[in-house]
């Protein structure tokens, strides 16, 4: 694997989401990507430069925060660096299999691809996950008990869909340490 793409990757997603703070942003992708390094050191087969790359670049196109289509953010990265074709597709792949409201109950086809999946959903639980939330819900107008329902929808759903062992054993006490948040929350508003 080219370390120079990888450090490029980071440099372009730090430019692509300069201003962001809703929760996506570059910040958010070094956590997937770094996930995605401790799932794939469980993982034997996957090809770590599509796992790494997929990861720090999985959010270029998120239709929250860009109106492109044909992943041409990350199509855009990957050619201009000279990496085409079959990679490019198994990245653009994996990518695509990362939305929770595109993708739900359906599993990846690829070990890349639930491994970038499972490291973005871990970013989504947790103290980290509590706190884009509620990131996101300020800047969306969202009220407080909005957010608390985003809980419901979505977060508490996570450990169970995750794709791998290693994501499922972190999984676990983020999981854990949610439901303990919303147990305190509802404790201080008496809700």
């Amino acid at each position: 694997m080219e370390n120079g793409l990888i450090e490029a990757a980071k440099s372009y997603i730090e430019e692509l989401f300069k201003g962001n703070s809703g929760g996506h942003d570059a910040a958010h992708s070094l956590r997937v990507f770094r996930n995605a390094a401790l799932i794939a050191g469980s993982e034997k087969d996957c090809d770590i430069t599509v796992v790494y790359l997929a990861a720090l670049l999985h959010d270029a196109d998120d239709h929250k925060l860009f109106n492109t289509e044909n992943n041409e953010n990350a199509r855009g990265f990957l050619e201009s660096h000279g990496v085409c074709g079959e990679t490019e597709e198994r990245i653009v792949n994996a990518i695509n299999s990362v939305s929770f409201s595109k993708n739900r109950g359906r599993k990846p086809d690829t070990i890349e691809g639930m491994i970038v999946q499972d490291a973005d959903r871990l970013d989504a639980i947790g103290a980290v996950g509590i706190a884009r939330t509620f990131a996101y819900g300020g800047e969306h107008g969202r009220s407080l008990e909005a957010s608390i329902g985003h809980f419901y929808e979505k977060l508490l759903l996570l450990k169970d869909e995750m794709n791998t062992d290693r994501a499922k054993e972190l999984a676990d006490s983020r999981h854990a340490f949610m439901v303990d948040y919303l147990k305190e929350y509802f404790a201080e508003t008496g809700e």
